[in-house]
């Protein structure tokens, strides 16, 4: 099973309501998932209370079912489930997944001057420095540095040994393992690869001036993210120069890099 449906399958939080044991079993043993699904609690509730055998997207395919095969006769449409195919479908589960936080959980140090303002996930070895602020939902993993004077709102995850520095933004996105977005720059709604270095002013814009949807070039054709923020899709290993802007929706493939002051306005692919 994907490692992002692990915590799907861990008897189901919905709020305060847990599945019975009988609908917890039902899920982990009877049920069968679509590789690439990212599932609901609440879909699948449904799904194991109602009857029917099959949970759908709107084009009709399974995400996931009872049974050998999924059922044609007997479906579900599924009304926060969906499957992951681009990489900005990660956000959209980012923010699903984080935004359900209903508790706190402090492993970490949290300096007495910052402000946390949201749910509050740390790992041990993390510290939260002075002047960071936090508005919403945030998850930190462990042995990570964060700020000082540094400001993280939306529905933000990051990974273990990251370091978040002297007056960055992050907003609404993922940043794995590893990686530094040390100083002076801003994150919005983006997804970070692991060991990646942003130089100091790094800038990821996330909105178009018309306010329509982000769309991006995938196999030589713009494909609708159906996104109107979005910014950009960092691979694994990729270090930025510093003054680097990146227009909305664009992606730099692992190990590339930027130089001081550039421009990315197009995918940057390896040379």
């Amino acid at each position: 099973m994907p490692l992002f449906q692990e915590h799907q399958i861990e008897d189901f939080p919905i709020g305060n309501i847990r599945l019975s044991e009988h609908h917890a079993r039902l899920a982990t043993e009877g049920l069968q998932f679509h590789p690439h699904a990212w599932l609901s609690a609440s879909d699948l509730k449904l799904l194991a209370t109602n009857g029917h055998r099959t949970l759908v997207d709107e084009r009709q395919t399974p995400l996931a079912w009872s049974g050998d095969y999924p059922s044609k006769e007997s479906t579900l449409v599924a009304t926060s489930s969906f499957l992951i195919i681009h990489s900005w479908d990660f956000i959209r589960a980012n923010e699903l997944h984080v935004g359900g936080l209903t508790d706190d959980r402090i492993d970490g140090e949290v300096h007495p001057h910052a402000v946390i303002e949201g749910k509050l996930e740390i790992g041990t070895g993390t510290r939260i420095l002075p002047g960071v602020f936090i508005e919403g939902n945030v998850i930190i993993g462990e042995n990570c540095k964060i700020g000082p004077n540094c400001y993280l709102r939306g529905n933000t995850s990051i990974g273990d040994k990251c370091h978040i520095g002297q007056s960055v933004e992050i907003k609404n996105s993922i940043i794995l393992s590893n990686s530094n977005v040390g100083h002076l720059s801003y994150v919005g709604d983006s997804v970070l690869g692991t060991k990646v270095n942003f130089g100091a002013g790094t800038t990821t814009s996330n909105l178009r001036h018309d306010g329509k949807n982000h769309r991006s070039m995938v196999d030589g054709a713009l494909v609708d993210t159906g996104r109107r923020k979005l910014g950009a899709i960092i691979g694994e290993g990729v270090h930025t120069g510093i003054n680097t802007s990146i227009y909305p929706g664009r992606k730099l493939y692992p190990y590339t890099s930027t130089r001081p002051g550039e421009i990315v306005q197009h995918d940057l692919h390896p040379s």
